[in-house]
């Protein structure tokens, strides 16, 4: 038993910040279940939205995020976000944190989709998550303390279960360890693995959610799935991001034939927002239609994207031809654990922050290059809320790990429940392929696996408890919607209805029944 002042599970963005922002004596840990590399921030190739241009504006930001968001958002947490957003960028870059300029000293900026300006600060091209984690590992101070293949598969909350005080893991060598602080984070990232096509790190389960839903914190949302347009699709398989901003640069979306499928889909044509661009792919590539990404009019394209086009070397793809095949797959969830703009959830002691959680500031639809921008704007507010309730709660006065009941029943296989998400609980929805899906993932037990006792599990059986959790929230959250709005687009109900659903989708988990079935409620949005 190992005793902390603040543990944060993750190591992405927002985990970075977080720990680089705390106070200098207070103790911290870092568990983080494969390498502090491994996870979707370091992988980000777009890069972070902020109006540091001359002509920008930080509400001209905001407006462009909340008109993404299809304005569920919340708007307060929205501007102080976007205004927030020069600082911390300038902050970094005068930190020595490395960013793309433009031969005069200034920030070379990028246009991408849904921006009304040139905002988008990048570094090494398409490596800005690469240099910025890279840079923050960098700066750690001595105080944090990191295990790296250590995976957090448990909250524990003291004897009442009115606050979190610690976690269990499970070691490299197998065996489980209990680690206690009065600050537990959750920095775990997203779900994009629940589906067959996603753009994220194999690390991306789901995992923070579950572990959230489980110990009883709120969460929201879960229904508001964002697909990026343009994955590599090489033989029957996604094998990685082809970067909106290659778009913004100039790119189109074309067919084989060289039609251009964007025109007269959307004004702004193949700088849309991601579902609007997904959706359409998606209506070709399920009547068999390849499209393809057109890059011929960009200039140096592999120095200008040198990740990207290693990538599609890798894979066979030579960019001289001037068509990358793509395909939309899932990239990021909106939707997560409730938290305000300080981390803080419903538990007391717990907090959430990054891709995890969900702040109401990417609303309906993330806008572009706003995540690894949320991470560090939430990130630096919960570290100044941490320093200043620093000696709140003395973890060993009501230590207690209650006994869970055992349970081993059995998982859906990986593969078949990724397909399955992808075919009913992806792109484009209907109650029917919901409700088969939902029936689907009913026979194995959700309500079982959220009280079971986990400690006799390996990490590959934990990753699946995880992933099975998560993809009966997402299901579960998208039919209860109906009507289309942001990343979640049902066939049967294509319309946002502003009337009746400007709300949150906020899901309580019933710690005291027997049953263990959550509830749905739908509360107003606060704006």
């Amino acid at each position: 038993m190992k005793h902390y002042d603040v543990i944060i599970i993750g190591s992405g963005i927002a985990a970075l910040q977080l720990a680089n922002k705390l106070t200098k004596d207070l103790n911290v840990m870092i568990l983080t279940k494969e390498n502090l590399t491994n996870g979707n921030s370091y992988l980000a190739q777009g890069g972070v939205a902020a109006a540091v241009a001359p002509g920008d504006d930080a509400y001209l930001h905001y407006l462009d995020t909340m008109e993404a968001g299809a304005h569920h958002n919340d708007a307060k947490a929205v501007l102080e976000m976007t205004k927030k957003a020069p600082d911390l960028i300038n902050g970094l870059w005068q930190s020595g944190c490395r960013f793309d300029e433009d031969g005069h000293g200034n920030l070379l900026l990028g246009m991408e989709g849904a921006h009304s300006e040139k905002r988008i600060v990048h570094s090494g091209g398409d490596e800005t998550g690469r240099h910025i984690v890279e840079f923050l590992i960098s700066d750690l101070p001595p105080n944090i303390t990191v295990e790296q293949s250590t995976y957090v598969y448990d909250l524990i909350l003291n004897h009442e279960k009115t606050r979190c005080i610690g976690v269990k893991a499970k070691l490299p060598d197998g065996m489980n360890e209990v680690y206690l602080a009065p600050h537990v984070v959750l920095a775990t990232g997203g779900c994009g693995q629940i589906y067959s096509f996603t753009s994220n790190a194999e690390t991306a389960s789901g995992d923070g959610i579950a572990l959230a839903y489980r110990a009883g914190a709120e969460l929201a949302d879960m229904e508001f799935i964002q697909f990026h347009p343009t994955l590599l699709y090489v033989d029957g398989k996604t094998r990685g991001l082809i970067s909106e901003a290659v778009r913004g640069e100039g790119a189109v979306l074309v067919t084989e034939e060289g039609k251009r499928i964007m025109e007269g889909i959307h004004p702004l044509k193949d700088l849309a927002p991601r579902h609007v661009v997904s959706q359409t792919i998606y209506d070709y590539s399920r009547r068999g239609i390849q499209i393809y990404l057109d890059i011929a009019s960009i200039k140096d394209f592999s120095s200008r994207f040198p990740t990207i086009s290693k990538l599609c070397r890798q894979h066979g793809i030579e960019i001289e031809t001037g068509l990358i095949p793509v395909v939309p797959g899932s990239h990021f969830i909106m939707g997560g654990i409730k938290t305000d703009l300080q981390g803080r959830t419903s538990i007391p002691g717990l907090y959430a922050i990054g891709e995890a959680a969900c702040t109401g500031i990417h609303g309906a639809n993330r806008l572009a290059s706003n995540s690894l921008l949320e991470g560090m704007f939430v990130g630096g507010n919960l570290a100044g809320w941490i320093n200043n309730h620093r000696s709140e709660i003395r973890t060993s006065d009501n230590m207690h790990i209650p006994v869970q009941n055992f349970y081993d029943g059995e998982l859906p296989e990986l593969d078949l429940l990724k397909q399955t998400m992808m075919d009913r609980t992806g792109i484009v929805r209907t109650k029917e392929k919901l409700t088969l899906q939902a029936e689907w993932l009913a026979q194995f037990q959700h309500e079982q696996w959220l009280y079971a006792a986990l400690d006799h599990l390996s990490q590959e059986q934990l990753t699946r408890v995880f992933m099975y959790i998560t993809a009966t929230l997402v299901t579960q959250s998208a039919l209860e919607r109906t009507e289309s709005r942001g990343g979640h687009y049902r066939k049967d109900f294509p319309y946002e209805d502003n009337a009746n659903w400007m709300k949150k989708q906020i899901i309580h988990q019933r710690k005291n029944g027997k049953d263990g079935k959550h509830e749905l409620n739908q509360t107003a949005l606060a704006t």
